[in-house]
């Protein structure tokens, strides 16, 4: 449950103020963190004092002691050394490291509880039952992050987002599977949706300090009560795919931001199919050259304005007239009327959402 990096850091931290060599041994015989390099000798007669009655016990110049979970044997604890300071240090140490299986239980527990509540798979009644077992405020207001780092986790990008949220015991940060994880933090009755994109950048930048430069962050809206948590779960895992079809610059996005993006990405794709087929006539935005594309693409980021295209496509204001009458020739559609220009808008990003659909199938 405690990973063995906690428990090093453990040990070497009290070894640091008792100057007391420890070692920490599983019930299998696995030396799990030790600050000397011969705790391997020691593993058979850890096995041995395990098997015994015995809480405590001298062997060959070590303090062994049992640290249990439950009543349950979990570790066996050595401290170098068969005097009485010794033999206290060691208590306090195996009392030590039992509160932190206390503590990561409980966050387990949590943890879980988490999970299950974000995929949905508790009753309504079970959610506000263990939530007031496990002291979780159920009106609270909170929103749910996810945070995409493209690689499989080490552990490493876990802990530094914990690392954000460590003395806020009311957030959670776990993970659901195997490619994101998922911040369910509680929100202030003075934060919006500026400080919750304030935060995202936040966590964003933590991670671009462990060198992880790909990372999309999406979030969901915000929520009143814990049993509306999994809705704001979900609308993050919306976010982060039209996020990544249709706001490919950008690394944050947020749900409430989608725009028309949200309701393309809920289209069937034999609607998209016969949309395009009715727009374009059986071919594809993509047959268009580059020239034709750019200035497509030029011409709807100044809305509509054929001087101030053509000022920045550096051509003449003739030129990109004759452009806009050969696409019209081609597509029947003048981007210079309004609802022309709308119908081949959302006709590019029904394209694009469709070649994404399509690369999740490979």
């Amino acid at each position: 449950m405690i990973s063995n990096q906690i428990l090093q850091n453990t040990i070497d931290g009290l070894k640091g103020i008792t100057r007391i060599d420890f070692c920490i041994i599983d019930v299998e015989g696995k030396v799990l963190a030790s600050t000397f390099p011969e705790a391997e000798s020691h593993v058979e007669a850890a096995q041995a004092f395990a098997d015994s009655p015995a809480d405590s016990q001298v062997i060959n110049g070590y303090q062994f002691f049992k640290v249990f979970d439950d009543n349950h044997l979990e570790y066996v604890l050595l401290a170098n050394g068969d005097s009485e300071d010794v033999y206290m240090v060691g208590k306090i140490a195996s009392f030590q490291i039992q509160n932190l299986l206390v503590a990561y239980k409980e966050r387990f527990d949590k943890d879980n509880f988490i999970k299950n509540l974000l995929l949905d798979n508790l009753l309504l009644v079970d959610i506000y039952n263990r939530a007031k077992k496990l002291h979780i405020d159920t009106d609270a207001k909170r929103v749910v992050f996810i945070v995409e780092t493209n690689r499989d986790k080490d552990g490493n990008e876990l802990e530094r987002i914990r690392s954000i949220f460590g003395t806020k015991t009311k957030d959670f940060v776990t993970a659901v599977d195997e490619k994101n994880i998922i911040v369910v933090k509680e929100v202030a009755e003075n934060e919006g949706y500026e400080e919750l994109d304030k935060t995202a950048e936040m966590i964003a930048n933590q991670l671009r300090l462990g060198a992880l430069h790909e990372v999309h962050i999406a979030y969901g809206t915000i929520v009143n009560e814990i049993k509306e948590v999994s809705r704001s779960y979900k609308e993050a895992r919306m976010a982060l795919d039209v996020g990544k079809i249709f706001f490919e610059e950008k690394n944050v996005i947020a749900y409430s931001a989608l725009g028309i993006g949200r309701l393309i990405y809920q289209l069937p794709i034999p609607l998209c199919t016969m949309f395009i087929k009715e727009i374009f006539d059986g071919k594809s935005p993509d047959d268009f050259d580059e020239e034709t594309l750019s200035t497509i693409n030029k011409f709807f980021e100044n809305s509509l304005n054929v001087s101030e295209t053509s000022r920045q496509l550096y051509i003449h204001r003739n030129t990109l007239v004759y452009r806009l009458d050969k696409l019209q020739k081609s597509t029947g559609l003048d981007l210079r009327v309004f609802e022309d220009a709308i119908t081949f808008k959302i006709a590019l990003m029904v394209v694009k959402y469709m070649k994404y659909m399509e690369s999740l199938d490979y």
